[in-house]
Formats: C-alpha cells, structure tokens, sequence
C-alpha cells in the first residue's frame, strides 16, 4: 500500500478508470453480440443493429479502450458478416 499522498491518489485514480473502462467493454461485448445475433437471425433492422455495433467500436478506439487495429478488424468482420447475409 503507498504511503505517499500522490500515490494514494493514484491508487483511486487507476481504480475509477478501471471500473469506467470494464462499462464501456462490457456495454461493447453485448452490443456486438446483439449485432451477430442479428445478422445470424436474419432481423430486419440488422443494419441498424451493425451501424450501432460500429459506432460503439470507433468510440472506444478513440477513448483508447480498443486498439485502432483491433476496431478495424471487427468492423471488418461485422461488415462482411452482413454482406454474406444480405
């Protein structure tokens, strides 16, 4: 356990920021999740469901949650999953 103030501080800060970036994850695991599910079910607002998946994917490649590489690669995924479908 620090002893020093600004490192105690630290210690809060790193855990506040922990549990904001495990919200976000979370919100975008099962907003990719909904986006499959409607791909694979054939729902008639999987556009919808894809562009929000999207959105949601850009937003936590700038917030730094995500790797640019890594968002790209799952928008590429999700885009090609809803070609294949349509």
């Amino acid at each position: 356990m620090p002893n020093i103030k600004s490192a105690k501080k630290r210690v809060k800060v790193a855990a506040a920021k922990t549990e904001a970036n495990k919200m976000v994850k979370s919100n975008l695991k099962t907003t990719i999740k909904k986006a499959n599910a409607a791909i694979e079910s054939g729902a008639a607002d999987k556009d919808m469901a894809v562009r929000v998946a999207i959105k949601k994917i850009d937003q936590a490649a700038a917030k730094g949650i995500m790797k640019k590489n890594t968002a790209s690669r799952r928008k590429s995924s999700l885009a090609r999953k809803l070609n294949a479908a349509v």
